[in-house]
Protein backbone atom coordinates (compact mmCIF):
# COMPACT_ATOMS: atom_id res chain seq x y z
CA UNK A 1 0.00 0.00 0.00
CA UNK A 2 1.36 3.16 -0.99
CA UNK A 3 0.48 5.07 2.28
CA UNK A 4 1.11 8.79 0.85
CA UNK A 5 -0.98 8.53 -2.09
CA UNK A 6 -4.43 9.71 -2.11
CA UNK A 7 -6.60 8.58 -5.11
CA UNK A 8 -9.47 10.63 -6.66
CA UNK A 9 -11.89 8.08 -7.92
CA UNK A 10 -14.59 9.31 -10.55
CA UNK A 11 -17.97 6.99 -10.69
CA UNK A 12 -20.54 7.22 -13.13
CA UNK A 13 -21.86 6.18 -16.65
CA UNK A 14 -21.06 9.12 -19.42
CA UNK A 15 -24.21 7.95 -21.04
CA UNK A 16 -26.79 8.97 -19.27
CA UNK A 17 -25.75 12.91 -18.61
CA UNK A 18 -26.17 13.83 -14.60
CA UNK A 19 -24.91 10.49 -13.90
CA UNK A 20 -21.58 10.78 -15.40
CA UNK A 21 -20.99 13.89 -12.65
CA UNK A 22 -17.57 11.52 -11.36
CA UNK A 23 -15.96 10.85 -14.52
CA UNK A 24 -16.51 14.60 -15.64
CA UNK A 25 -15.43 15.72 -12.62
CA UNK A 26 -12.18 13.83 -12.85
CA UNK A 27 -11.64 15.66 -16.07
CA UNK A 28 -12.36 19.27 -14.67
CA UNK A 29 -9.60 18.09 -11.97
CA UNK A 30 -7.13 17.72 -14.82
CA UNK A 31 -6.96 21.35 -15.33
CA UNK A 32 -6.74 22.25 -11.56
CA UNK A 33 -3.24 22.25 -9.03
CA UNK A 34 -3.52 19.28 -6.51
CA UNK A 35 -0.78 17.94 -4.36
CA UNK A 36 1.78 15.36 -6.30
CA UNK A 37 0.51 12.78 -4.02
CA UNK A 38 -2.79 12.91 -5.27
CA UNK A 39 -3.98 10.72 -8.53
CA UNK A 40 -6.70 10.64 -10.64
CA UNK A 41 -8.73 8.15 -11.95
CA UNK A 42 -12.02 7.50 -14.20
CA UNK A 43 -13.25 4.20 -12.26
CA UNK A 44 -16.24 4.08 -15.79
CA UNK A 45 -19.54 2.21 -13.92
CA UNK A 46 -17.38 0.96 -10.96
CA UNK A 47 -17.29 -2.74 -10.42
CA UNK A 48 -14.53 -5.31 -8.59
CA UNK A 49 -12.05 -4.60 -11.09
CA UNK A 50 -11.45 -1.69 -8.81
CA UNK A 51 -11.21 -3.84 -5.69
CA UNK A 52 -6.80 -3.35 -6.01
CA UNK A 53 -7.19 0.24 -5.89
CA UNK A 54 -8.59 -0.48 -2.38
CA UNK A 55 -5.59 -2.28 -1.75
CA UNK A 56 -3.19 0.09 -3.09
CA UNK A 57 -4.23 3.45 -1.28
CA UNK A 58 -4.76 4.79 2.05
CA UNK A 59 -7.08 7.08 1.05
CA UNK A 60 -9.19 6.80 -1.56
CA UNK A 61 -12.08 9.86 -2.99
CA UNK A 62 -14.86 8.90 -4.55
CA UNK A 63 -17.06 11.01 -6.76
CA UNK A 64 -20.44 9.86 -7.44
CA UNK A 65 -24.17 10.68 -8.67
CA UNK A 66 -26.58 9.68 -6.17
CA UNK A 67 -30.77 9.36 -6.08
CA UNK A 68 -32.26 11.08 -2.89
CA UNK A 69 -34.61 14.01 -1.78
CA UNK A 70 -32.05 16.67 -2.57
CA UNK A 71 -32.19 19.13 -5.19
CA UNK A 72 -30.56 17.91 -8.01
CA UNK A 73 -26.81 19.60 -7.85
CA UNK A 74 -26.77 19.30 -4.11
CA UNK A 75 -23.16 17.96 -2.67
CA UNK A 76 -22.03 16.21 0.21
CA UNK A 77 -19.45 14.86 1.84
CA UNK A 78 -19.40 11.58 3.90
CA UNK A 79 -17.07 9.51 5.44
CA UNK A 80 -18.28 6.07 5.41
CA UNK A 81 -17.07 3.25 7.76
CA UNK A 82 -19.00 0.58 6.21
CA UNK A 83 -21.20 -0.19 3.33
CA UNK A 84 -24.60 0.25 4.92
CA UNK A 85 -23.10 4.37 5.27
CA UNK A 86 -23.52 4.63 2.13
CA UNK A 87 -26.71 6.45 0.46
CA UNK A 88 -29.66 4.10 0.27
CA UNK A 89 -30.00 5.81 -3.32
CA UNK A 90 -27.17 5.83 -4.91
CA UNK A 91 -27.58 5.61 -8.69
CA UNK A 92 -27.82 2.05 -10.04
CA UNK A 93 -24.12 0.90 -10.42
CA UNK A 94 -23.37 1.58 -6.98
CA UNK A 95 -24.81 -1.76 -5.88
CA UNK A 96 -21.43 -2.79 -7.27
CA UNK A 97 -19.59 0.29 -5.01
CA UNK A 98 -21.09 -1.13 -1.59
CA UNK A 99 -20.16 -4.35 -2.78
CA UNK A 100 -16.81 -3.55 -3.51
CA UNK A 101 -16.38 -1.73 -0.70
CA UNK A 102 -17.65 -4.78 1.91
CA UNK A 103 -15.08 -7.23 -0.37
CA UNK A 104 -12.11 -4.70 0.76
CA UNK A 105 -13.27 -5.07 4.60
CA UNK A 106 -13.26 -8.68 3.83
CA UNK A 107 -9.66 -8.43 2.49
CA UNK A 108 -8.57 -6.73 5.78
CA UNK A 109 -7.17 -3.62 4.01
CA UNK A 110 -9.55 -0.55 3.84
CA UNK A 111 -8.61 2.59 3.22
CA UNK A 112 -10.24 5.65 4.58
CA UNK A 113 -12.98 6.42 2.27
CA UNK A 114 -14.66 9.84 1.45
CA UNK A 115 -17.72 9.60 -0.60
CA UNK A 116 -18.63 13.02 -2.40
CA UNK A 117 -22.04 12.45 -3.78
CA UNK A 118 -24.18 14.86 -5.90
CA UNK A 119 -27.73 15.10 -6.10
CA UNK A 120 -29.06 14.32 -10.05
CA UNK A 121 -32.45 13.78 -10.94
CA UNK A 122 -33.78 9.83 -10.91
CA UNK A 123 -34.62 10.23 -14.35
CA UNK A 124 -31.87 10.45 -17.00
CA UNK A 125 -32.21 10.72 -20.48
CA UNK A 126 -29.36 9.05 -22.41
CA UNK A 127 -26.76 11.71 -23.64
CA UNK A 128 -23.46 12.84 -23.21
CA UNK A 129 -22.37 15.91 -20.93
CA UNK A 130 -24.20 17.55 -18.16
CA UNK A 131 -26.96 19.89 -16.99
CA UNK A 132 -25.96 23.02 -16.12
CA UNK A 133 -27.04 22.65 -12.20
CA UNK A 134 -24.57 20.05 -12.15
CA UNK A 135 -21.56 22.09 -14.08
CA UNK A 136 -21.84 24.48 -11.12
CA UNK A 137 -20.65 22.02 -8.80
CA UNK A 138 -17.54 21.29 -9.63
CA UNK A 139 -16.61 24.15 -7.35
CA UNK A 140 -17.71 22.58 -4.52
CA UNK A 141 -16.71 19.36 -5.10
CA UNK A 142 -13.43 20.75 -5.56
CA UNK A 143 -13.37 22.51 -2.39
CA UNK A 144 -14.16 19.71 -0.50
CA UNK A 145 -11.46 17.97 -1.91
CA UNK A 146 -8.67 20.50 -1.34
CA UNK A 147 -9.65 19.96 2.56
CA UNK A 148 -9.31 16.09 2.75
CA UNK A 149 -5.27 16.31 0.63
CA UNK A 150 -3.87 19.64 2.18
Amino acid sequence: MNENKILILGIGNLLLQDEGIGIHTIDYLKNKTLPNHVELLDGGTGGFHLLELFQRYNQIIIIDATLDQNEPGTVRLIEPKYSTDYPKSLSAHDIGLKDLVESAMLLGNSPKVYLIVVSINNFQELGIGISEVLEQTFEAIYGYIRKIVE
